[in-house]
């Protein structure tokens, strides 16, 4: 599972994270992002993708787990 951690970035850098992460083609992934639009943003670009998104709360966090 491919991990990753956009706290701290404002879109669209968390999207351009995600995009070139899952040119790797991995059946997972994970990020940590610290705002709702960039939360709401990456689950688009990932349902996008054929990934199905679950989202957790850690704290102020958002763990957004993304699979095939």
């Amino acid at each position: 599972m491919n991990k990753l951690d956009a706290r701290g970035l404002s879109c669209p850098e968390p999207v351009i994270m995600i995009q070139k992460a899952m040119s790797g083609q991995e059946a997972s992934y994970e990020m940590l992002v610290d705002n709702s639009t960039a939360k709401e943003n990456v689950t688009r670009y990932a349902e996008h993708q054929g990934y199905s998104v679950e989202v957790q709360t850690q704290g102020g966090d958002y763990l957004l787990v993304m699979k095939k």
